[in-house]
């Protein structure tokens, strides 16, 4: 027998199992399973009535939201695509997207109107506007209002046997070593598989609770939309982050789950709001995006009373490619325990893993071999959208190229020490050095530059540009900044500048980015997702 793999079997063996069960918090909106999957099939049936059919994009710029949440599933019961969208892009980035995507219907919440009205000069073609939580009539362009939009429209429930598996179910951009982004389609059987996947490789039940904390634009929500509704776990929403906020709604509802960076659980252990709360509820917290201090490993386990375990994964990938789950046989003491929860981890169910030197050999399994992180996997992405020349360089001889430099001891843990891209992770975020190059470029002043991660307590790393000035011309940090701030999203702009009289090159002129920015990691002993 062939059943077709695909995500949406989940909200229907969550109505089916747990239909009375609330399914979905989101303030002081709750849904039960049923509710949830009454309004699903009302979004995919309002969705037609706007022309959505199979292969078009339907876009939500959205906090995370319970409207979002309904997306993931009802979107790709047409045979849609469903594609989020980063809030904090620049709004010709969000353009760029949108155009690029040739997007059908932009779903957004009113609350980031500025941010469409921004945008709206440089779309291309013609779409539908859908409100969240605003009403139409104070826009200037015509839209509908999403509530309204469900209420008067028939359900639509798909045969799941007629489902091709391997069409695109969704659709996420996300920064690479140029400055335009590029699509990662991920296909309904690559959903299904990475949901059972992540169920099974952090043992998820439907005793869940997890909170989105992550934002549900970035790396498919790093999996949690499908993965909890496939066991009937609890989704409760976390529009805006904040401790006291987290700590909240971890007492109010329970919560035993969440995950996020670095920065996030940073945060929360260094509130003053930290022992006001009941958090005995959380049985695990996963990070990823940057480093994890030991110091915060035990701070966690202190303050909130759980364990904080690493990840890794990339939105290519669904994204999860590994858990630092600490081998029981080994974990004799806290010290070694958390040294395995403090790694880059061990690969997930279902990946296949391994490093690799430059010829395409294994490294030596001694935890001191360096060489690029390659994966196979189910849930590896499709292809990058209408980028086969792309989708060709980082998939080749059946294995996924991370770009990824680590070390692999003999337990099989994975370590990153270095990126072979030049991408900056700031906060969890992807930012291009190049794109932010070809900024400080366009500067009447600036004759060189190189943009490089460089250190930082909050967000693990930022941007700093290094900067070479035409001869005669004359130029502040602080008119730099402000330049390219004017040009890109705030996040991406670099946070200080250093002036040269000259940049390291190699013998073919190119820039050594790599010697530049090992001089500002001198002391720090690693830089990993």
């Amino acid at each position: 027998m062939f059943v077709p793999l695909t995500p949406l079997v989940f909200y229907r063996r969550a109505e089916d199992l747990f239909g009375s069960k609330v399914g979905v918090v989101d303030g002081a909106k709750r849904f039960s399973y049923a509710d949830f999957a009454q309004r699903v099939d009302r979004l995919s049936g309002a969705l037609r009535t706007l022309g959505v059919g199979p292969g078009d994009v339907v876009s939500f710029l959205s906090f995370n939201t319970h409207q979002l949440l309904e997306g993931y599933f009802a979107v790709p019961q047409l045979g849609a695509i469903l594609n989020p969208l980063n809030i904090r892009l620049f709004p010709t980035e969000l353009a760029y997207i949108l155009n690029h995507a040739q997007a059908k219907v932009l779903c957004f919440h009113r609350e980031l109107l500025p941010l469409v009205e921004a945008m709206r000069p440089h779309l291309q073609g013609e779409r539908r506007f859908v409100v969240l939580e605003g009403d139409p009539a104070e826009l200037p362009f015509e839209a509908v209002e999403y509530e309204t939009l469900l209420e008067g429209a028939q359900p639509y429930r798909a045969d799941l046997m007629a489902v091709d598996e391997n069409a695109p179910c969704e659709l996420f951009y996300t920064s690479g070593t140029t400055a335009l982004p590029k699509g990662v389609l991920l296909t309904h059987r690559t959903l299904a598989i990475h949901a059972y996947a992540m169920a099974v490789t952090v043992s998820f039940t439907e005793a869940e609770v997890w909170m989105h904390v992550v934002p549900m634009y970035h790396a498919n929500g790093w999996g949690s939309p499908q993965a909890i509704t496939l066991v009937g776990g609890r989704h409760v929403m976390l529009r805006k982050f904040d401790p006291e906020t987290y700590l909240r709604l971890v007492e109010q509802e329970r919560v035993t789950f969440t995950g996020g960076a670095p920065t996030i659980f940073t945060a929360i252990a260094n509130s003053p709001a930290v022992g006001k709360y009941d958090t005995s509820s959380l049985r695990m917290v996963i990070s990823g995006g940057a480093p994890v201090p030991e110091a915060l490993l035990a701070a966690i386990e202190e303050k909130l009373g759980c364990r904080l375990y690493q990840a890794y994964g990339l939105t290519e990938t669904a994204p999860l490619l590994t858990v630092a789950n600490p081998k029981s046989e080994l974990a004799t003491t806290d010290e070694r325990r958390r040294a395995m929860q403090g790694t880059t981890g061990l690969p997930a169910v279902g990946v296949e893993l391994r490093v690799v030197d430059p010829e395409g050999h294994d490294v030596p399994r001694d935890g001191q071999s360096v060489g690029e992180i390659v994966a196979r996997s189910n849930h590896v992405m499709l292809g990058y959208f209408k980028d086969p020349a792309a989708t060709e360089a980082v998939i080749r001889d059946g294995w996924f190229h991370t770009g990824d430099l680590a070390t692999r001891d003999a337990e099989g843990y994975v370590q990153i020490v270095d990126r072979a891209k030049d991408i900056i992770i700031s906060g969890g975020v992807n930012i291009s050095s190049v794109e932010v190059e070809n900024c400080l470029f366009s500067h009447p002043a600036v004759f060189e530059c190189a943009v490089v991660a460089v250190p930082d307590p909050t967000w693990g790393e930022v941007p700093k540009a290094v900067v070479v000035l035409k001869p005669g011309a004359r130029a502040t940090e602080e008119e730099l900044i402000a330049y390219c701030r004017e040009r890109m999203a705030h996040f991406k702009a670099p946070k200080s500048v250093e002036f040269r009289e000259s940049l390291p090159k190699s013998g073919t002129g190119k820039i050594l980015k790599r010697e530049i920015r090992e001089a500002y990691w001198q002391g720090y002993t690693k830089r990993v997702h």
